[in-house]
C-alpha cells in the first residue's frame, strides 16, 4: 500500500516535494530518514522533488557542508528535479514579503532580550510563549529605543502579530492538529535582531516560489506548520500538505542530532558498508518494509507502506 500524497493540493496539481537541509553539519540518520520519506511521498505519487539549501544563518552554515550534503544525497540514491535553491541568495524576496507585512501594520519591533522573554512569558509544552511586551509601545518609546540600539550598531528583532483564533489542519502522518497561536507561541519573530530573516518567513516564501505542494519533515516541527499557514494566509500564498514523520531517537529516547557521531552517515556506512543496506535498515526500523535487507530508494517506491507511519512520534535507532 502506498501513501496517498496526491491529496496534497488538488487532484489536478502534481505533487512537488522538497529536500530542505540546513548545511550546518554532515548528514545523520534523522535527516536521512526524513529525506527518504519526503522522496518516497513524491515519487509514489509520480511527483517531483526540488532541492533547497537552507543556509539562512551565516554563523552556522558552511558551503562545504552544502556540497557534502548534495554529494551524499546522490550517494544514497536520492535524486531531485530542480535546484538547488540557496536561501542565502533570496534576501530580496524575504525583504519584499517583510515590507508588505510591515506596511499593513502587522509587524512591530521587539527589544526584549532572551532573559526578558523568559521572565515575562508562560511556558507551553517546553517552549516559551511571547507575552507581547513590545506590541503596544508608544511611538516615541519605539523611536528612542531604535536610536539607542543604532548607536551601538544593533537593531531590534521584528515580530508578526497573531490573532486569538484557532488554526487547524490535518497532517498526513499525525492527524488533526489544532493550535491557537496566541497560546502556543504568541507573536513570533520574522526577522532576527541580527538582521537574518527567520525560518518561518523564509520557508513560506520559498515553498511558494518553488511550487512545493508536499512538505515532509520531522514531527518536532509540527507546531511550525500553524505559524507557516498563518503567514501563507497573510501573504496570499497556497497551503502545501504537511506530513510530519517520526523522529529517530537513541536508546535513552533522545532525538538523534549532528552531535551523535554513531548516527553520522560516515559512521553508518562503516557499519552497513553499502548505502542500500543503510536505506533498507532505516526502512525496516520504521516498519515501512518487513525485512531488514539492502534496497534502493527506487525499489522502495513499489513496496514501502508509508501508512504505517501514521500516528507514530518516534522510532528507536539501533
Amino acid at each position: 500500500m502506498t501513501f496517498d500524497a496526491a491529496k496534497s493540493a488538488s487532484p489536478t496539481v502534481p505533487v512537488v516535494g522538497r529536500f530542505a537541509p540546513s548545511p550546518s553539519g554532515q548528514l545523520h540518520a534523522g535527516n536521512i530518514f526524513s529525506a527518504l520519506i519526503a522522496w518516497l511521498v513524491a515519487r509514489q505519487a509520480n511527483g517531483c522533488i526540488v532541492l533547497r539549501i537552507e543556509d539562512l544563518d551565516p554563523a552556522r552554515c558552511r558551503a562545504e557542508y552544502a556540497r557534502d550534503i548534495m554529494r551524499d544525497f546522490k550517494k544514497l540514491g536520492f535524486d531531485w528535479d530542480e535546484g538547488p535553491l540557496f536561501q542565502s541568495t533570496r534576501t530580496q524576496a524575504y525583504q519584499e514579503a517583510f515590507d508588505q507585512l510591515r506596511q499593513r501594520g502587522l509587524l512591530y519591533p521587539c527589544f526584549c532580550s532572551r532573559a526578558d522573554i523568559h521572565a515575562a512569558s508562560a511556558p507551553h509544552g517546553g517552549s516559551v510563549v511571547y507575552a507581547g511586551t513590545c506590541c503596544n509601545l508608544a511611538p516615541d518609546v519605539v523611536a528612542r529605543r531604535v536610536h539607542e540600539l543604532a548607536e551601538i550598531g544593533r537593531q531590534p528583532a521584528w515580530r508578526v502579530m497573531v490573532p486569538d483564533t484557532v488554526v487547524s489542519f490535518t497532517d498526513r502522518m499525525q492527524g488533526v492538529s489544532t493550535q491557537n497561536l496566541k497560546d502556543t507561541c504568541g507573536d513570533f519573530i520574522v526577522r532576527r535582531a541580527d538582521g537574518v530573516f527567520a525560518y518561518q518567513l523564509a520557508v513560506v516564501i520559498d515553498d511558494a516560489a518553488q511550487g512545493v505542494t508536499s512538505v515532509v519533515r520531522g514531527v518536532d516541527l509540527l507546531e511550525s506548520a500553524a505559524r507557516q499557514q498563518y503567514l501563507q494566509d497573510l501573504l496570499g500564498l497556497p497551503h502545501p500538505a504537511y506530513a510530519h514523520v517520526p523522529l529517530l531517537v537513541n536508546a535513552t529516547g533522545r532525538r538523534l542530532s549532528k552531535r551523535d557521531q554513531d548516527a553520522s552517515l560516515k559512521r553508518m556506512l562503516e557499519t552497513y558498508r553499502f548505502p542500500e543496506a543503510l536505506i533498507g535498515h532505516l526502512s525496516y526500523l520504521a516498519g515501512i518494509i518487513d525485512t531488514d535487507e539492502a534496497v534502493t530508494p527506487q525499489e522502495l517506491i513499489a513496496v514501502a507502506n508509508l501508512d504505517r507511519l501514521r500516528g507514530v512520534s518516534h522510532i528507536t535507532f539501533s
